[in-house]
């Protein structure tokens, strides 16, 4: 049983048409077992688009001393290079402690000239 479904648009323009019959096209228990056949029974579930935050520094390979530091690493190594510069950076806080403590400026102040300081460092190619 075949029928003819033409539906016109405002301006009577033909906008779509169907033929055939909703029995044959959409039927049940067939279209119920074609469309479970369709459907997958399991999604996987793939790597997350972003990635997790990282810890290395921005600017790392960046600023006028950068390749200094970075060739001064790869000699000496990692653990004793770090160790010094753990070394350097505490004494480099405590001068600038001393420093405050004779102008007479609060712990806010400080803290506020050791992180400029630290920004510097990084800028300068430092904490490459």
């Amino acid at each position: 049983m075949a029928t003819s479904i033409c539906a016109r648009g405002l301006q009577g323009g033909l906008v779509s048409s169907f033929q055939g019959s909703w029995e044959s096209s959409i039927s049940g228990d067939h279209y119920h077992h074609a469309l479970m056949q369709s459907v997958p029974r399991f999604v996987t579930v793939g790597k997350p688009i972003c990635s997790p935050p990282s810890m290395k520094n921005v600017n790392e390979g960046k600023g006028l001393f950068a390749p200094v530091v970075v060739i001064t690493r790869n000699i000496i190594g990692k653990k004793r290079f770090n160790q010094l510069r753990g070394k350097a950076i505490a004494l480099h806080s405590q001068v600038i402690t001393e420093f405050c403590k004779s102008i007479g400026a609060d712990a806010k102040q400080r803290q506020g000239l050791i992180r400029l300081a630290k920004k510097n460092g990084e800028r300068l190619g430092f904490l490459a």
